[in-house]
């Protein structure tokens, strides 16, 4: 079973076969008890499908079902309350859970029509579903993506889902980033598994989806948050509910000492069939980019960093084009090359794929 500090990364464009052979070498049924009840959290905030960007693909979790399942771990639960002013039962439907439950034979748990209860920590009084505490050990399977007001949704926000509406109403009086952080100090996550395949661009509601074709998996809801931060062009003072979540010791955002490890590499977008298409606010930032055989994985980093350069009033400044992909691979070019496959540029991005926030901070180092 991984530690703490460690996370592991996979990609592909079989979610299903994907989250296998993550669980395969993770081997988190070496920690659950044969007894123990499963919960599994995923992120159904609206009754939108998962390419919509929006919320957690399902062939993910009925992987981690059929995981459990085979190592004779059969008592597990689906729950999920969605945001305000929509229905969970709803979202149940339109995301695919409802078959998953009647093929597997796992309950949906409607947590807005869950009881609650009150907890004090540090003088603050928050109210929990009573699920939220009533599974023995708790999986979380958020979706990577942007978000209107703290900027991303991970690990540490998608445990909103566990508290009744009227006090998810409450948090955004608060502030959001502070309740988010106790929240977690609350409700312990035994295991992140985060759905990476097509989370928007920057809206928790769905719309810009951008294809990312990986699942990430580790033990800290900190770290894996941090590192989902980086994945996306933020650092993490820009989520502030990271840092306070680890300043009250729910988990670590070093990043720098954390055991990041690549189980498989994306193998290009002409590999399968599994293509989401491209939004209008995609599509305006793709056209900075000159694009031959690149892996989604690459691609999908650097429309995420062009989107924090036009946020930050960057990106009109950028004059060159982006040039990115296998075709590239061995080239020589007086181009801003943008990945491991563009090394003969005269400038280049490194990594295979690179990070959104090396690229931010590459261009805007050039604007």
């Amino acid at each position: 079973m991984i530690g703490k500090k460690e996370i592991r990364v996979i990609y592909g464009e079989n979610p299903g076969k994907m989250v296998q052979e993550l669980l395969d070498a993770i081997k988190p049924g070496e920690e659950i008890d044969k007894n123990a009840l499963v919960g599994i959290k995923p992120n159904l905030v609206v009754a939108k499908p998962s390419s919509s960007g929006a919320t957690t693909t399902p062939e993910i979790v009925a992987g981690l079902i059929e995981y459990l399942k085979s190592k004779g771990r059969d008592k597990i639960v689906i729950m999920e309350g969605s945001w305000v002013g929509g229905r969970t039962s709803e979202a149940f439907k339109a995301c695919g859970y409802e078959n998953l439950s009647r093929k597997y034979n796992v309950p949906l748990i409607d947590l807005q029509k869950d009881s609650c209860k009150a907890y004090e920590i540090d003088g603050m009084r928050i109210n929990i579903c009573g699920y939220a505490n009533r599974v023995d050990y708790l999986i979380n399977v958020p979706v990577l993506k942007g978000h209107c007001q703290t900027n991303i949704t991970c690990a540490l926000k998608n445990m909103k889902g566990c508290i009744p509406d009227s006090e998810k109403r409450r948090f955004h009086t608060m502030g959001l980033h502070k309740p988010i952080a106790y929240l977690n100090k609350l409700i312990k996550q035994d295991l992140v598994i985060v759905d990476g395949m097509n989370g928007d661009l920057n809206f928790e509601e769905g719309g810009n989806p951008v294809q990312m074709n990986r699942i990430i998996a580790g033990k800290d809801p900190v770290l894996v948050d941090a590192y989902a931060a980086y994945l996306m062009g933020f650092s993490v003072e820009e989520i502030p509910y990271i840092t306070m979540a680890e300043e009250i010791g729910v988990g670590t955002a070093d990043l720098a000492n954390a055991d990041i490890i690549e189980l498989s590499k994306d193998k290009g977008k002409d590999s399968g069939s599994r293509r989401i298409t491209p939004s209008r606010r995609v599509k305006q930032l793709s056209r900075h980019i000159v694009e031959d055989s690149a892996c989604s994985a690459c691609y999908g980093s650097l429309i995420y960093a062009l989107e924090r350069l036009d946020e930050k009033g960057l990106l009109s400044k950028l004059k060159e084009k982006l040039y990115i992909g296998q075709g590239f691979k061995g080239k020589k070019h007086g181009g801003i090359g943008i990945g491991a496959c563009t090394l003969g540029f005269d400038k280049c991005v490194k990594g295979c794929p690179p990070k959104a926030r090396d690229i931010v901070e590459y261009l805007g180092g050039l604007t």
